[in-house]
């Protein structure tokens, strides 16, 4: 029903008329081409102009997508196609990274042995064969949970599984894990300094990563901006607590992914930011912009929820060629007075829509008052739209900002599906393997759009399969000598000639030992020599008494 006095065909045809920008045809390509720099002086300054109602619509000045095909980007990856393995994509983004792990995670090994002066002989180093090894286990163990890591080498008949203790013995994975780095320590610097940086620590890690997801991949028109909590409740100061997350606790990042899921850009939450110059706009938006440096001027659209949503940020991304629609919140600055001060008293299916140039804000009466900002839409018609049984018709800019908003959440949702993360009180380990789990995806993806058929889940089984034989064919890995050495350095040929036949045995007289009795030490044995016929101690005595009389 319609309370306005328009007909019904002509007001759904009003609401769903929403100038999408998704066409391409010549009349559009003309408008983009002919936008001059005064157009964009013009949107810069747009936030001092007022906000009126609706009016009758003209021409808009609209962005048409000129990024590319979506999917791997053939002149940086040529040898990459639907038949190439997993491994020979995943080390697209790892090839760096296996080679620092490796360096790190030694390095910090042999600091730990320097600083004590007693302790265990050391362990030989860790090889990439081995790094190799450690991982496919990892990423194995996502597709086998259990409660504590030392059930994969058990041996009882409910865990038993033979796959863990032929890649690697138990002692040598807790080795990796325990000493697992991923920079040097002597590379820190004064946490007091402006400049510091509080993920130093995974900071050559995250920002290859990233580059390298940046490089490889085309992503499609629509993206989306979200956060995503990495489940962490040990200490860490930018630790967050968010209580109505399902992860409540935990390392906050922001992501901009596209239709398949591929995260094309990320950023870590660390707390206030100290080095940020521009102090003249909100964290949000500082944190958007950032995200955006390299999707601009290609015409994409960007979608994201009231918690970056402002009209001063579509300004700004407006002009470097991205259109942004989200859900905003109605205290935001630059809103409508009437929003501002929520002054509407609406009935379910009511729309009141404010315009401002390209801008348009509106708020629609659902269960509650839903507030949206878009530059990518035409205005809507106002009015009461509801449908035959009394339920709030959708208006076109509320279904396209669900139809792709939930692009980072999907992404989450299938990086976690196989999750590695353990619990553990180190915090890089936390957010490493989560990167590791968001670098198989986007391995995944960028397969996919080769034209691979090929799971999620039978991508990471290959994957470790690749790995196991890559280390297969690696050199061979470090044995460690067994036994303790011996305690006195001798020629055991030429003992073993001379003491061939002097053994211990029990004797029932109370013999004195006679290696100890020259130290001044009085001990009693119940052994003797069965040819010397002399008393002397089980351990050490026998054997060091005998070795002086052979070079006497």
């Amino acid at each position: 029903m319609a309370s306005s006095h328009l007909e019904d065909s002509d007001i759904f045809q009003l609401i769903n008329d929403t100038d999408s920008d998704c066409c391409t045809d010549n009349s559009e390509s003309d408008v983009e081409g002919s936008e001059s720099e005064s157009d964009i002086d013009e949107d810069q300054s747009s936030s001092s102009a007022t906000w009126g109602p609706p009016h009758q619509r003209g021409t808009r000045s609209v962005n048409t997508y000129s990024g590319g095909a979506v999917g791997l980007k053939t002149h940086e990856a040529p040898h990459v196609n639907k038949d190439s393995t997993p491994f020979s994509v995943f080390m697209l983004y790892f090839a760096e990274i296996i080679h620092l792990l490796v360096e790190e995670t030694n390095r910090y090994y042999h600091q730990h042995v320097d600083r004590r002066q007693d302790g265990p002989s050391p362990r030989p180093d860790v090889t990439e064969s081995e790094m190799f090894l450690f991982l496919g286990i990892i990423i194995q163990m996502g597709h086998d949970i259990r409660d504590r890591l030392t059930d994969y080498w058990s041996t009882a008949e409910q865990f038993a599984t033979p796959f863990y203790s032929k890649t690697m013995k138990r002692d040598r994975f807790l080795h990796i894990l325990r000493f697992l780095h991923f920079a040097d320590n002597r590379t820190e610097i004064d946490r007091n300094d402006d400049s510091y940086d509080r993920l130093w620590k995974i900071r050559t890690i995250f920002d290859t990563l990233n580059d390298a997801f940046e490089k490889y991949y085309n992503p499609s028109e629509h993206l989306a901006v979200d956060e995503i909590i990495v489940k962490f409740k040990g200490r860490v100061i930018f630790k967050q607590y968010i209580p109505k997350k399902h992860k409540r606790f935990g390392i906050k990042i922001f992501k901009i992914c596209d239709a398949a899921g591929y995260t094309y850009d990320m950023k870590v939450y660390l707390g206030k930011d100290r080095t940020r110059a521009d102090r003249d706009v909100t964290a949000t938006h500082a944190t958007v912009r950032d995200l955006c440096r390299r999707i601009e001027g290609v015409g994409h659209k960007l979608y994201m929820d009231n918690f970056f949503s402002s009209p001063d940020l579509f300004d700004e991304l407006m002009t470097k060629k991205i259109t942004c629609c989200g859900t905003v919140r109605p205290n935001r600055k630059g809103l409508p007075d009437d929003f501002r001060r929520r002054q509407f008293r609406l009935r379910k299916g009511d729309i009141r829509v404010r315009v401002r140039q390209n801008m348009t804000a509106l708020v629609w009466k659902d269960k509650r008052d839903v507030y949206m900002l878009t530059n990518m839409h035409s205005p809507p018609a106002e009015g009461n739209f509801c449908g035959e049984h009394g339920n709030a018709t959708k208006p076109a800019v509320v279904a396209d900002y669900n139809k792709h908003m939930g692009y980072v959440d999907k992404a989450d949702r299938m990086a976690n599906s196989y999750g590695i993360c353990r619990r553990t009180w180190k915090w890089t380990n936390k957010l490493f393997f989560h990167l590791l789990d968001l670098t198989i995806l986007n391995s995944y993806i960028l397969l996919s759009s080769c034209g691979a058929k090929l799971s999620h889940r039978d991508f990471r089984l290959a994957l470790v399969r690749n790995m196991l034989e890559l280390a297969g064919r690696g050199p061979p890995r470090p044995q460690r000598p067994r036994g303790r050495p011996p305690a006195v350095r001798s020629e055991p040929s030429r003992i073993g000639e001379v003491t061939i036949q002097h053994w211990p045995t029990s004797s029932t007289s109370k013999l004195r030992c006679r290696e100890c009795s020259s130290r001044g030490i009085r001990r009693t044995v119940r052994t003797k020599c069965v040819r010397c016929d002399i008393g002397l101690c089980i351990s050490g005595c026998f054997q060091e008494y005998h070795t002086k009389a052979t070079f006497r």
